[in-house]
Protein backbone atom coordinates (compact mmCIF):
# COMPACT_ATOMS: atom_id res chain seq x y z
CA UNK A 1 0.00 0.00 0.00
CA UNK A 2 1.38 3.32 -0.88
CA UNK A 3 0.82 6.28 1.68
CA UNK A 4 0.88 9.99 0.05
CA UNK A 5 1.44 12.32 2.41
CA UNK A 6 -0.42 15.89 2.09
CA UNK A 7 1.17 18.05 4.73
CA UNK A 8 0.77 18.75 8.19
CA UNK A 9 0.86 15.42 9.25
CA UNK A 10 -2.16 13.71 7.36
CA UNK A 11 -1.58 11.27 4.61
CA UNK A 12 -4.25 9.07 2.08
CA UNK A 13 -3.57 6.01 0.16
CA UNK A 14 -2.16 6.39 -3.54
CA UNK A 15 -3.29 3.31 -4.46
CA UNK A 16 -7.21 4.95 -4.06
CA UNK A 17 -6.28 8.64 -5.55
CA UNK A 18 -8.17 9.17 -8.75
CA UNK A 19 -7.37 12.90 -9.88
CA UNK A 20 -4.93 15.58 -7.66
CA UNK A 21 -6.35 19.15 -9.04
CA UNK A 22 -6.58 22.88 -8.44
CA UNK A 23 -9.49 24.33 -6.35
CA UNK A 24 -9.70 26.93 -8.34
CA UNK A 25 -11.83 26.29 -11.83
CA UNK A 26 -15.73 25.93 -11.06
CA UNK A 27 -15.86 22.58 -11.92
CA UNK A 28 -13.53 21.59 -9.14
CA UNK A 29 -15.53 24.04 -6.71
CA UNK A 30 -18.65 22.69 -7.69
CA UNK A 31 -17.12 18.96 -6.84
CA UNK A 32 -16.12 20.33 -3.44
CA UNK A 33 -19.73 21.44 -2.74
CA UNK A 34 -21.33 18.53 -3.77
CA UNK A 35 -18.70 16.51 -1.23
CA UNK A 36 -19.60 19.05 1.72
CA UNK A 37 -23.29 18.53 1.66
CA UNK A 38 -23.14 15.03 0.82
CA UNK A 39 -20.55 14.59 3.80
CA UNK A 40 -17.70 13.11 1.80
CA UNK A 41 -15.37 15.89 2.31
CA UNK A 42 -12.11 15.79 4.13
CA UNK A 43 -10.56 18.61 5.10
CA UNK A 44 -7.04 18.08 5.65
CA UNK A 45 -5.40 21.75 4.66
CA UNK A 46 -5.62 22.33 8.69
CA UNK A 47 -7.13 26.18 8.05
CA UNK A 48 -4.44 27.24 5.27
CA UNK A 49 -5.78 27.94 2.07
CA UNK A 50 -6.74 24.76 0.15
CA UNK A 51 -3.84 24.65 -2.69
CA UNK A 52 -5.01 21.01 -4.07
CA UNK A 53 -8.20 18.72 -4.22
CA UNK A 54 -7.80 15.27 -4.02
CA UNK A 55 -10.48 12.98 -5.19
CA UNK A 56 -10.67 9.33 -4.41
CA UNK A 57 -12.44 6.40 -5.43
CA UNK A 58 -14.47 5.99 -2.61
CA UNK A 59 -15.89 9.33 -3.79
CA UNK A 60 -14.30 11.23 -0.64
CA UNK A 61 -13.03 14.46 -1.61
CA UNK A 62 -9.51 15.19 0.33
CA UNK A 63 -8.23 19.12 0.49
CA UNK A 64 -4.92 20.10 0.69
CA UNK A 65 -2.96 22.73 1.50
CA UNK A 66 -0.05 21.50 -0.41
CA UNK A 67 0.27 22.13 -4.08
CA UNK A 68 -0.67 19.44 -6.77
CA UNK A 69 2.81 20.07 -7.87
CA UNK A 70 4.37 19.14 -4.77
CA UNK A 71 2.04 16.19 -4.29
CA UNK A 72 2.99 15.02 -7.44
CA UNK A 73 6.43 15.04 -6.53
CA UNK A 74 6.35 13.00 -3.52
CA UNK A 75 4.07 10.71 -5.07
CA UNK A 76 7.20 9.92 -8.21
CA UNK A 77 9.79 10.38 -4.44
CA UNK A 78 7.93 7.82 -2.80
CA UNK A 79 7.73 5.26 -6.13
CA UNK A 80 11.52 5.25 -6.14
CA UNK A 81 11.40 7.16 -9.41
CA UNK A 82 14.51 8.90 -10.64
CA UNK A 83 14.09 12.02 -13.64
Amino acid sequence: MNILHIGFGNAVSADRLVAVVSPEAAPVKRIVQDARERGMLIDASCGRKTRSVLVMDSDHVVLSALAPEKLIGKETDAEGGSQ
